[in-house]
């Protein structure tokens, strides 16, 4: 569920190079689950590439995860290229 996404990342930032979050998940959603990151108090909370990976597909879905705070959003099903190559441009960047 989301809230375990977000003590995950809490109890461990630097474990993690990118979260790529579910945006339909129980408890919190992914939208709440980046918005509790970016508003934690970890150095990396605010940098942390998060993907959002849903079935969501429409325009005002990606505008959403931007405005929640994630850097990328990805289509479900998922192109396993464009994975690939999103998760790396932004591996790139940091």
């Amino acid at each position: 569920n989301g809230k375990e996404a977000v003590d995950k990342f809490l109890m461990e930032p630097l474990k993690y190079d990118a979260i790529l979050m579910d945006v339909q998940m129980p408890v919190m959603n992914g939208y709440q689950s980046t918005e509790s990151i970016r508003r934690s108090g970890h150095a990396r909370a605010k940098t942390i590439p998060i993907i959002a990976m849903t079935a969501n597909a429409f325009h005002e879905d990606v505008v959403k995860a931007y405005e929640s705070g994630m850097n990328g959003h990805l289509a479900k099903p998922v192109d396993y290229q464009q994975l690939f190559q999103t998760i790396k441009s932004f591996l790139e960047e940091g």
